[in-house]
Parts: C-alpha cells; structure tokens; sequence
C-alpha cells in the first residue's frame, strides 16, 4: 500500500509524515534537494502477533505502508510535476491546516480540502479531453472513446471518477491512465495540540461523508515526537491526552477502510504473515497475492479464523473441533482468516 502525502505549504505535511514514520525529517519541502520523503512502516497487527506466539517462526512479516512526501502546493495550486507524482501511489492523503501558524491567517481546512479536488478535476479533464480528441479522429476505440466521453460529462460536471458506478472491466480499460480523481483520499486535519481531543469542524466532516473521504484528526508535531519514542513512554502520552492510539495506528486503520483492504494471514514454523488483499477477493486471486503458480494452479483453501487456531493452539486440534473448513474457488476471503493453499502446477 503506497501513499502519498500533500498539502500546501505550511500544513505541516512533513510533520504528519514524521508522525506516521517515527522518522526525523526536515520540515519543509525542498529540505532533501526537492525530493520528497519516503517511508516505510509495518503495518501493527495483534493477531500476527498471537499467531507468532503461538509457532514461533523463523519471520515474521507485517503488513507494509510506503509514504510519500509529495512535496507543497501553494495557494495557486500543484506544479505539473507534483501532480504527475501523485498518479503512482495507491492513494492520496491530504493534510489540512487546523492550527495557527502566526501568519495572522485563519485556517480553512474546507477551503483547502475543495481545492485540492477542483485541481486534481481539472488534471484528469485535461487528459481525458486529449484522448477523446485522439480517438475521435481514427474511431480506432470505440468501446474506450464512449467510456472516456463519459468521464468528460462527469469531470465537467466535477464529478470524480471514484463516485461513478464503473463495471470491473471499465476500471481494468482506464487503469493505465492512473486518474488522480479515481485515487482514494484521506484527510488528515492537523490541529494544535490542545485541540487534539476535540471533535473536527461539522463542515469538514459533513464534506467529507458527501464526498466519501477518509478524514483522521491528529496533531503532528505532538505525535511525531511521541512516534519517535519508546513503546512504553509512547503509551503513557498517548493516555496523558486521551487518546487511545497513535496517529499512525488510526492513519492505517482509516486507509485500510478508504481501500477496501482485509488481511489474510499464513502461518507455520518457518513464516507468520499478514497479506494485504482487496475485500472481496475470492480465494484463487488472494492466493494470487502469495504466488502467481498457487493462483493458477489452485486446488482448495484450508481455512481456520485467527482466533480458533490461537484459542485451539494447533491446525489439528482445528480440523478436529470442525474449526478448519476446506473451500473451493468460490470461497471469499475474510478478515482475519489463516489460510493454507493447496496448488498443483
């Protein structure tokens, strides 16, 4: 899972990014020769952790976040570079200013939020409009001309694309064109530190459900400082300002829900590992998350819920209590579920 942090100067974006990583940076974009930060965090799971306790494995894995620093925009907007920057991550978090930055300006987190989406409009009409012209002319792609006309009247309309009721096959058909309007988007309000327990403007939040958004509140320069310490002294601030955990553990948890993610799990004495797989996915594809050959070759899913296995201590004791089932292709992965392939290729 790769996100990319944006905001315009000033929002505390390189702070959020420090929060989220435990990283120190530099704040301010250009600080590394204008290239933006780039982070990598496990991804914290308890029932890894129970099913580790229990095997014992040579490794074990996580689930994986990248972040990316975009870089600033300012009051007129992204550069084209930025923007094109944006295009190859998974999803998009905006950070938002909630705070006085002793500029005498006021924060307006709904201003800056609507913006950011007029503009990212604005780009995916751009690229639309030059294709529609392209096709028109040679007629070469009809099915790919009458579905790009639609996105036209929508981005006109500034409509994202994310909001249209897009078949399987027409989301595969304009997948190269990485549509930043079609991307996932969290919010993230940075607030002063007093302000970290209260709730986020109404507006915001009514914005955001209209527009199907992510939103998180943090305050990034508190919880920079608190991700850059102990497990043990990280808790006991967290507690202090009535939070119940870190702002990276609620970023996850919100871009998981904005992805559609679940985690399926594996685990045995050699590896216990979380792999991060679209919700939804039958069995053959999630299996294709491991390995191509399991996915071609798939035969059946033994399937036992995390909390059987670590209750029962053993696939045996499992399959015994009637715990483990046995699954065919059609058999949807859930959250949670430990899954043994069986494959011939």
């Amino acid at each position: 899972m790769k996100i990319g942090l944006v905001g315009l100067r000033g929002c505390g974006k390189s702070t959020v990014f420090g929060a989220l990583t435990g990283m120190a940076v530099e704040t301010g974009y250009g600080s590394r020769g204008g290239k933006g930060n780039i982070g990598v965090v496990k991804v914290p799971d308890p029932r890894v952790d129970a099913l580790a306790a229990l095997f014992k494995p040579k490794r074990t894995v996580y689930a994986e976040t990248a972040f990316t620093d975009l870089g600033c925009g300012s009051e007129s907007g992204f550069d084209r570079t930025a923007l094109n920057a944006m295009r190859n991550v998974d999803a998009l978090c905006q950070v938002l200013r909630a705070f006085d930055d002793g500029s005498g300006d006021a924060p307006s987190p709904l201003r800056e939020a609507n913006g950011l989406a007029a503009e990212l409009v604005l780009a995916d009409l751009e690229i639309v409009e030059q294709r529609v012209a392209r096709l028109a002319k040679d007629r070469s792609n009809p099915t790919e001309l009458d579905l790009l006309e639609r996105l036209k009247d929508a981005l006109e309309s500034e409509t994202p694309i994310r909001d249209l009721d897009l078949r399987p096959d027409e989301q595969k058909l304009i997948s190269p064109y990485a549509f930043l309007t079609q991307k996932p988007l969290l919010l993230v309000l940075n607030v002063a530190e007093d302000a970290i327990a209260d709730p986020p403007p109404s507006d915001l939040v009514e914005e955001a459900n209209r527009r199907g958004l992510g939103l998180v509140v943090l305050s990034a320069k508190v919880e920079m400082d608190i991700a850059q310490m102990s497990a043990e002294e990280q808790q006991e601030f967290l507690e202090a300002l009535g939070l119940e955990e870190s702002a990276r553990d609620r970023f996850v948890r919100a871009a998981y829900a904005l992805l559609d993610l679940v985690s399926m799990l594996t685990a045995g004495e050699d590896e216990c590992r979380a792999w991060p797989i679209p919700k939804g996915s039958p069995a053959p594809r999630a299996a294709g998350k491991i390995h191509s050959d399991i996915e071609r070759g798939f035969i059946r899913a033994e399937v036992v819920p995390w909390q059987d296995l670590v209750e029962l201590g053993s696939e045996a004791r499992c399959r015994e209590a009637a715990k483990l089932r046995v699954e065919g292709k059609s058999y949807v992965i859930q959250d949670g579920d430990v899954v043994n392939f069986r494959f011939n290729v």
